[in-house]
């Protein structure tokens, strides 16, 4: 199995540019597959192995997938015919239960493994199957998967369980061609939610709203392929940013949109760095690091639950005692095991790390369980003493590009070693 080799306590500076999205890819591509006629042109998009599994699912349900160029997918799906979700690919991936909505729309039935992913915590399917039942599907569990069938999806007045990112896009899905009007009360407000949106609306849909916690869906008979730029990744901008301070240095991030991670900024320079921003750029510098702060896990638009982990990497060698919370997953920790074995002062108290800062991480042999407490842990290598060998890589592919080469190019030195 391949793994990474991070040499530790060098200075990262210079400029770097982010992908597109996964976390709108996903949404976006099932999509895209809702269209009954022409066929959908995507761009920004990376080949992040959660995009490469989706787009194999679809070709394996009767769609065309087709890579254009190294950033662009050409999608069509008129002659999309079947509605059992191959169960190896499905299984893996946490982005197949939108194929729920997809299939239901298209097809009037599905069959969907409950999807894995990641191990950070519980993200209940049956928010999902609720919402899509009360569009009028019957779903069950069988076999390890989620059956689902229906003679119409017709609109309704939704309450979205714990402003659920994953349960909003698969009934925005659903309900884009549903019979009358689908409301969406307590929605997700994350900006994945709103170019998903805009890509919908683009296809033909009439969303409104999307960026409240109130989306209005008015069904149409049917959807045409369009053309649509993905937002970039914010959270991996976060990463990029986030290694100014365990490189001690300046770097800046490109092609990103600041507003998107406004309440991250604002806890950087709490934390005592130095941020500056432009339209779409925004540059940290941290030469003499962070310290201690508390944060609170929140949905967007407060602190996101995906740089958690990063930022607790960071905080190991920040002064003082910080406090950080999590009130999004219930098992998000599974990182801070590595990173005590790094030298690293972490208690876990039910949702809550405390963090007492330590003068120095060494490096040591760590094991990546999941995708961002990976990145978490690439942080805390690059900033410990000595060389860290990690294994597990194929988590952080599932949603970094080329994540190696880009902290290279800023003076990391990081290398794969097995493949």
């Amino acid at each position: 199995m391949a793994r990474l080799l991070v040499e530790g306590g060098l200075r990262l500076n210079g400029k770097v540019e982010v992908s597109g999205s996964k976390n709108s890819l996903l949404p976006i591509i099932a999509a895209a597959a809702m269209a009954t006629e022409g066929e959908s042109h995507i761009e920004n998009v990376a080949p992040y192995t959660d995009v490469l599994d989706l787009c194999q699912i679809l070709r394996e349900l009767g769609a065309t997938v087709e890579w254009e160029g190294e950033t662009s997918l050409r999608i069509e799906a008129s002659r999309l015919n079947g509605w059992v979700a191959p169960y190896v690919l499905a299984r893996r991936l946490r982005g197949s239960s939108y194929l729920l909505g997809l299939l239901l729309a298209r097809m009037g039935k599905a069959e969907v493994a409950i999807p894995g992913g990641c191990e950070i915590g519980s993200r209940p399917i049956d928010y999902h199957m609720r919402g899509l039942g009360m569009l009028g599907a019957v779903t069950r569990v069988e076999r390890g998967a989620v059956l689902a069938e229906t003679d119409g999806l017709r609109g309704a007045t939704i309450y979205v369980d714990r402003a659920s990112v994953g349960t909003t896009v698969n009934l925005m899905l659903a309900g884009s061609t549903a019979d009358g009007v689908t409301v969406l009360d307590n929605a997700a407000r994350e900006p994945e939610i709103v170019d998903l949106a805009n890509f919908l609306n683009g296809m033909g849909a009439h969303v409104r709203g999307a960026g409240t916690s109130l989306v209005r869906i008015e069904g149409v008979r049917s959807l045409a392929g369009t053309r649509h730029e993905a937002i970039p990744d914010r959270i991996e901008a976060g990463t990029y940013l986030l290694s100014a301070v365990t490189g001690r240095g300046k770097v800046r991030v490109e092609k990103m949109i600041p507003e998107h991670l406004r309440a991250f900024l604002l806890k950087l320079e709490e934390a005592g760095a130095k941020v500056g921003e432009g339209t779409d750029w925004v540059e940290v510098e941290a030469e003499a690091g962070l310290m201690g702060i508390d944060i609170q896990t929140q949905p967007y638009p407060g602190f996101p639950t995906d740089l958690h982990p990063l930022f607790v990497g960071v905080l190991t060698l920040a002064p003082g005692v910080s406090v950080v919370e999590e009130t999004i997953f219930d098992n998000r920790f599974g990182y801070a095991g590595e990173l005590i074995r790094m030298g690293a002062n972490i208690k876990i108290e039910r949702s809550t790390a405390i963090v007492r800062g330590t003068d120095k991480l060494t490096g040591a042999p760590l094991e990546i369980t999941d995708l961002r407490g990976g990145a978490a842990l690439i942080l805390a290598a690059m900033a410990a003493e000595g060389t860290s060998e990690l294994d597990g890589i194929n988590f952080l592919e599932r949603g970094y590009y080329q994540l190696e080469a880009r902290l290279n190019s800023l003076g990391a030195s990081i290398r794969r070693s097995g493949d």
